[in-house]
């Protein structure tokens, strides 16, 4: 009889995941990997997407530049409540809550759902607006419209992308993200030249067909997420039966998401403001911006997917109280971040020219963009420290302290700083704004990291 109870005891108690005991230095990679994998290929799709594009002409080019506010808009909606997602889920299945990481999920996807709607909202009625207000150069504003109002009235396939992937990472099953991302950026990436010049039979749409192609990677990668989700994804339930709104939930979800949608957010606003900037130099200028922000994508995506494989174990141990595992994962990645932006600031030290080319980039454009290039990568040496510590105050439940750094960072010094060495008349000045900001956030992400770990290794 005892040995019938003890099996029974066994059998009903919670299966540990593998975020709660396996090598930490193997599971960071094991989880991570994959997603940095994925990443890449969408930082590759983003790079051929603007190659592409800038063979038409200049215009293009600064056209899809332009667009880039919203599309990082759209973004931080997404990503930023799947951080809240991520963290709260995570954290109930450590704490072996499972009621509670199911209803997470389902709220989740009502959540994206309504937030797709006000961007399909926004992309019918204010695309014109959008660039009418940002330049007075017609075939850019031509072309801009075309290119938002698809990306904003099509951008339920990224949202739904977006939250069957952090669905996937809050159980640890990053390499189902790795292949949704991965294939959906391989559609983009063939349908680009396709629908941009008119192959195989295909009407030549130019900008738009590069918006149509982008759409399409994301609503295939959005239903191969669905499907991962439904037959791999056993920790967690997306029965939608009986499913009614949980405030508390979602107020969970935000609580943590909303200061990072806002911290995403800032990017926004900081781009949208610093065009403006730039476009009284020149719209070559506004281009180059354009260019640095698809090349620095494919340095700093690696380090998103890195915080996408840490945020899961750092949650899932807080909950689970293996506060020694949760601080290695942490100090890992550190590590593992600062060493890939030491790369990347040397691969735009020492090559800025070739990356240009690969845009066409004109003379000016060269002249212009080899400066910023190297002036800019100059804040790399203490990016990947704050990109990691903003995380790991999301994966802990305190978002706010990630959001105060991000304004700090790009309101309270980057814009005004590259304000005023605009007024100098000196376009190469302004990009000395972006290491400045950098060193600011250094400090603050010290000070409160350090808080944070001692608050938590003592409570």
């Amino acid at each position: 009889m005892s040995q019938i109870n003890s099996a029974q005891i066994s059998e009903s108690k919670p299966q540990e995941n593998k975020m709660g005991i396996m090598p930490i230095n193997k599971l960071l990679l094991s989880m991570s990997l994959p997603m940095m994998i994925s990443m890449l290929v969408q930082a590759l799709y983003n790079i051929v997407d603007s190659i592409f594009v800038a063979k038409l002409n200049e215009n293009a080019l600064t056209a899809v530049s332009l667009a880039f506010p919203v599309q990082n808009l759209m973004i931080a909606a997404a990503a930023g409540t799947g951080v809240g997602v991520n963290a709260l889920l995570s954290r109930s299945l450590g704490e072996h809550n499972i009621e509670r990481a199911n209803k997470t999920a389902t709220n989740s996807m009502l959540l994206f759902f309504l937030t797709y709607i006000l961007f399909a909202i926004f992309g019918l009625v204010a695309s014109k607006l959008f660039f009418s207000a940002q330049t007075e150069i017609d075939q850019i504003i031509a072309y801009g419209q075309k290119y938002l109002f698809i990306i904003c009235v099509f951008s339920f396939g990224i949202f739904g992308e977006i939250v069957f992937e952090r669905l996937l990472q809050s159980t640890g099953k990053t390499v189902y993200t790795m292949i949704t991302q991965g294939i959906g950026a391989i559609v983009n990436i063939i349908l680009d030249p396709i629908m941009i010049f008119g192959l195989f039979g295909f009407p030549r749409m130019e900008v738009a067909g590069a918006a149509l192609a982008t759409v399409i990677g994301q609503i295939v990668a959005m239903l191969l997420g669905l499907y991962f989700n439904i037959k791999k994804n056993k920790e967690i339930s997306l029965n939608i039966k009986g499913f009614r709104p949980n405030g508390n939930i979602i107020k969970r979800i935000y609580s943590v998401g909303i200061p990072s949608i806002i911290m995403q957010s800032i990017a926004s606003v900081m781009t949208f403001d610093l065009n403006q900037i730039l476009m009284a130099f020149t719209s070559t200028a506004t281009a180059v911006f354009g260019v640095y922000f698809k090349l620095q994508s494919f340095i700093f995506m690696p380090i998103f997917g890195l915080n996408n494989g840490m945020v899961p174990i750092v949650a899932y141990n807080l909950g689970a109280r293996k506060k020694e595992r949760m601080t290695k994962t942490i100090f890992l990645s550190i590590t593992y971040a600062v060493s890939l932006m030491l790369i990347g600031m040397l691969i735009m030290q020492l090559f800025p020219t070739h990356l240009l080319r690969l845009f066409d980039a004109s003379n000016d454009m060269l002249s212009i963009g080899t400066t910023a290039l190297r002036v800019i990568s100059l804040s790399f040496l203490f990016a990947g420290f704050c990109i990691i510590s903003t995380s790991v105050f999301q994966a802990i439940g305190n978002g706010l302290w990630s959001m105060m750094i991000s304004i700090i960072r790009q309101l309270v010094v980057l814009l005004p700083v590259a304000y005023l060495l605009s007024k100098t008349g000196n376009l190469n000045l302004v990009w000395f704004a972006f290491p400045i900001a950098e060193c600011f956030s250094l400090v603050l992400c010290i000070i409160m990291l350090r808080r944070t770990l001692r608050t938590i290794l003592t409570d």
